[in-house]
């Protein structure tokens, strides 16, 4: 089974399109949990715990560890290690570097930290990109079009024919001999997130970009997602482990990301009517 049949498989069996960013700033963790010696682990262990029954996905952007040294490392390997088989893994790390330097990233993802999916820059193109598409039960997300406002400065760009986000769309799409490429298109863009569907009818997309970023949810789920309103999974982050900064801090996750879900889902039902 490769990575998107894998996905498909799991949003149908959980009905779930929702990823939970586990972006860590320890400042913001309940008191209690402030004071626990392996923190950071603690509170994703409680995260996960709480949410991962309705959760298709975790998504661990790597600054988020790597600002706390050895300490965020050992808890990034640690979260991964608890991560349940029925969700996927997705190292958010946007790599993206000359094919033998590729090949270590590769290997240091998914081999030694055993994530299911990582985050790539495909800038340096298909050369750079080749090392992380060998193993088809990897996922790999191609930056498309990203959800901040300097999106445009560059992605934008155009040689009055299409647009560097279209390009991209095309090539991926055609790097998908292994099935387990996809797109990541931030749901700030829903006009163009419709174009990038088109173009892209069966790839995954990683949509970022519905919470605290200010995408609309409802636009997202109905561009972003493919005719049969599946292939996108919609991440939120600060939204779902912030909710609350008390000792409920789970317990609210969970109702979060049960919303989410219904949010998510009660569009996509209206789509596929």
């Amino acid at each position: 089974m490769n990575f998107i049949e894998k996905m498909r498989s799991l949003m149908r069996q959980k009905n779930s399109l929702v990823c939970v960013g586990l972006d860590v700033v320890k400042e913001r963790f309940p008191e209690h949990i402030q004071g626990d010696e392996d923190a950071i682990y603690a509170f994703n262990k409680a995260i996960i715990e709480a949410t991962s029954h309705v959760a298709l996905a975790y998504k661990l952007n790597f600054a988020f560890y790597e600002a706390y040294g050895i300490e965020g490392w050992n808890a990034l390997r640690k979260t991964v290690e608890i991560i349940p088989d029925h969700c996927i893994s997705i190292a958010d790390a946007k790599r993206g570097d000359i094919g033998n330097t590729a090949k270590m990233y590769a290997r240091a993802i998914f081999d030694d930290l055993h994530f299911d999916a990582m985050t790539v820059n495909p800038y340096l193109g298909h050369d750079s990109v080749q090392p992380f598409l060998v193993n088809p039960e990897k996922g790999v997300f191609l930056l498309c079009l990203t959800s901040n406002p300097g999106s445009q400065d560059f992605q934008h760009f155009s040689d009055n024919n299409k647009k560097l986000f279209e390009k991209i769309a095309e090539s991926v799409t055609s790097w998908n001999e292994h099935g387990n490429c996809g797109l990541v298109v931030g749901a700030t863009h829903p006009s163009e997130l419709k174009k990038i569907r088109k173009i892209s009818p069966d790839l995954p997309f990683l949509i970022p970009g519905i919470g605290a970023q200010g995408g609309d949810l409802e636009q997202s789920v109905l561009f972003g997602t493919d005719k049969a309103g599946e292939s996108a999974i919609f991440n939120s982050s600060r939204g779902i482990i912030y909710k609350s900064a008390k000792a409920d801090f789970a317990d609210a996750a969970k109702t979060e990301t049960e919303r989410l879900r219904d949010a998510i889902n009660a569009v996509r039902q209206q789509k596929i009517k």
